[in-house]
């Protein structure tokens, strides 16, 4: 007699998904953390849903799980939304609200510029040791607050010491949500750091960026309910580890450099070393960041985005506008240029467009070719620009189309070309141009689209290069091709170079500058010839570099070897953002002061509560027990399941009369770590 199997539980799948500069990339990995799909979309800067649903649809049907999406127990993203936002000075309208500040303060927190808004400043506040300044005055606030209200999508509250005694901040949270029913954050949620100007600059930057997050996920779970998937929803912080959608709403800043995090734990994850350099070349950059035993560096002066220094802990990495879709054109000495400008690749835009190769042909037989004589322009879609482009951008945008335009016939000047890009920059346009891309399709290294135009592309910029003073012989579309990537290697090892030297602890004069010197070194090096007869200065990194992106295949080989080391280019290594955005874990790290205010007086300082003791044990007790407590609650709250708790104690002691080692302040350190729940 036969019997009825019992239908097999679906095997528990992950879906992890970047948002990168040109592409979005997803992957499947599977319950034994296998990779089983990867695909990718084009990012749709507009609106960010169409790419990353685009990626979920191609990568669910490589996995052949568009039918079971109860498979799906976690989905995790990585995401450039906040950086993009901070960069391009894409903000909503807020309030900042503070608290016991005086005018050198505000002034030195660099908000009274518009960077915070809206300012109130009300009475508060408190001193080092926590105890109040002056008292609340919330009806100062209120009446402040009623005059502006409408004006604003969110608020930001910062106080003097509030990481001591933070009462008064949340008063004023507790005052403004009941009032408004708005966004709110708080200083001391964001950074335990004593700097009261810096962290109200990163607690304003955060409630600019609160209304924005929110578009995006809500993006996120239509998207995700669109496939009937039901399962949790990260997104990854800007040091590596992992946050819940809903705590991200609270707290986008801390998603500020989600991208290159993302590449870091991806890479480490992928390869399984433990120091090593990682170099990320995407379409639009190349981040680099160092990792010490399987962690990355981070940032120890915080985060610096867009000219913002908050206090977010974030990776520690140095940015190039370099990347494979890169523009590549010629300067007024007939010398090539590549970057920092992102562009479209001329044999991607011909894949897509076959005509656009009779459109480059038909300049070849101009008698004179005008500047940029290759690159082309289209609308991404009709919406009109908001009001508040100049009108020089509105004439520029009314000249454009879908159908793809040359620059030079639209924007022959140079304030008219500045128009054009501020167009691509805000997502109207997109202008494509010959680019290191095109130059691996010329060479072979890429076969992936349209080589003609990529040929194309190259004969145009040869004779853009013979048209000017400086040379006299037109160039093969190969020694173009050549050139290109030749700068593409010298630019990369530059700024590898640039990362190392400035995380060394000994070289702190030339910290974060290369410099002249270097840049002589490196070329006698790359050209083969020794730097000075009586100096021996071989470079050579003591770290492998890891290689991930789409184009690091046709550089990065060469880039090792003229450093000296070895390129571990990873399977999966065009998808490595995705893969590190769900192969993160959840941390956070809680720090709890003990101090006094008084000889034998001791305070314990958290982000709620002051308690007093009369000795330095029961104190730092307390703090530990305290500590331990708030990290494995707020790592369960952030998404972890299970969180290991490790405890790090600071201590300062000092000589008294009568007690020769008196515990002058400490500050005990949890962190709670663990994997995200699944659903």
């Amino acid at each position: 007699m036969s019997t009825a199997s019992t239908p097999k539980p679906p095997s528990p799948l992950t879906i992890g998904i970047d948002t990168g500069g040109t592409f979005t990339d997803a992957v499947v990995m599977n319950g034994d953390a296998q990779i089983v799909a990867k695909a990718k979309a084009l990012t749709t800067h507009g609106d960010l849903s169409i790419g990353i649903g685009e990626a979920i649809e191609a990568v669910l049907t490589k996995c052949q799980s568009t039918d079971n999406p109860g498979a799906i127990q976690l989905v995790s993203v990585s995401t450039t939304l906040a950086t993009n936002a901070v960069v391009e000075n894409r903000f909503s309208p807020i309030a900042t609200i503070l608290i016991g500040f005086d005018d050198a303060m505000v002034e030195r927190s660099n908000l009274d510029g518009g960077r915070g808004g809206h300012l109130i400043r009300i009475k508060g506040g408190h001193d080092a040791t926590g105890e109040p300044l002056a008292p609340l005055d919330l009806n100062d606030l209120a009446a402040q607050v009623e005059a502006i209200n409408n004006q604003v999508e969110a608020y930001a509250v910062a106080a003097t010491f509030s990481v001591r005694n933070s009462s008064h901040e949340l008063a004023v949270k507790q005052f403004i949500r009941e009032k408004t029913g708005k966004s709110v954050t708080c200083a001391h949620e964001l950074s335990s750091r004593l700097d009261a100007p810096r962290r109200a600059l990163t607690v304003a930057l955060n409630a600019r960026l609160t209304p924005q997050i929110r578009k995006l996920v809500l993006a996120l779970r239509s998207v995700l309910q669109k496939h009937a998937i039901e399962s949790p929803l990260m997104l990854v912080k800007g040091d590596g580890s992992l946050i819940r959608a809903e705590m991200a709403l609270e707290y986008p800043i801390e998603t500020v450099l989600s991208g290159p995090a993302a590449s870091v734990v991806g890479a480490t994850f992928l390869t399984g070393l433990s120091d090593f350099i990682v170099s990320d070349m995407g379409g639009t950059t190349t981040d680099v960041a160092l990792v010490s035993d399987q962690r990355p560096r981070i940032n120890p002066d915080g985060a610096l985005i867009g000219g913002w220094r908050t206090l977010v802990e974030a990776v520690d990495v140095h940015t190039m506008g370099l990347g494979g879709d890169s523009e590549v054109r010629v300067d007024r000495h007939g010398d090539l240029l590549v970057g920092p400008r992102k562009t479209m690749s001329l044999s991607l835009l011909a894949s897509k467009i076959p005509s656009v190769v009779e459109k480059l042909k038909s300049r070849l037989n101009l008698d004179a070719l005008p500047d940029r004589s290759g690159q082309l322009v289209f609308l991404n879609h009709s919406n009109a620009p908001s009001n508040h482009f100049g009108s020089i951008d509105l004439r520029v945008y009314q000249q454009l189309s879908l159908e793809p335009r040359f620059v030079a016939d639209i924007a022959s000047g140079k304030a008219a070309l500045e128009a054009l890009w501020r167009l691509a920059d805000s997502g109207f346009a997109t202008i494509a141009a010959f680019t290191p891309s095109d130059a691996a399709h010329i060479l072979n290294r890429q076969v992936s689209w349209n080589r003609e135009a990529a040929m194309l592309g190259a004969q145009l910029l040869a004779i853009e290069q013979k048209n000017t003073k400086a040379k006299r012989v037109t160039k093969t579309c190969e020694e173009i091709a050549g050139d290109t990537v030749e700068l593409v290697i010298q630019n990369s090892a530059r700024i590898v170079m640039e990362t190392v030297l400035a995380a060394d602890p000994g070289l702190e004069p030339i910290k974060g500058r290369f410099g002249i010197l270097g840049d002589a070194l490196l070329q006698k090096q790359f050209q083969g010839q020794r730097f000075s007869a009586l100096l021996n200065t071989p470079i050579g990194l003591t770290h492998p570099i890891v290689a991930i992106g789409a184009p690091v295949g046709a550089y990065y080989a060469t880039i090792a070897e003229r450093l000296n080391t070895r390129t571990v280019i990873p399977e999966h290594a065009e998808v490595c953002n995705a893969v590190g955005a769900v192969a993160g874990m959840v941390h956070k790290t809680i720090r709890v002061v003990v101090n006094q205010a008084a000889f034998k007086q001791f305070k314990v300082h958290t982000s709620n509560e002051v308690r007093s003791f009369e000795s330095d044990e029961a104190a730092l007790e307390f703090a530990k027990e305290r500590a331990s407590q708030l990290a494995i609650s707020a790592a369960i709250d952030a998404g972890a399941s299970d969180p290991d708790l490790s405890i790090d104690v600071i201590e300062q002691r000092a000589q008294h009369a009568d007690q020769p080692d008196y515990l002058a302040e400490a500050t005990i350190i949890a962190t709670a770590r663990g994997r995200p729940r699944i659903a």
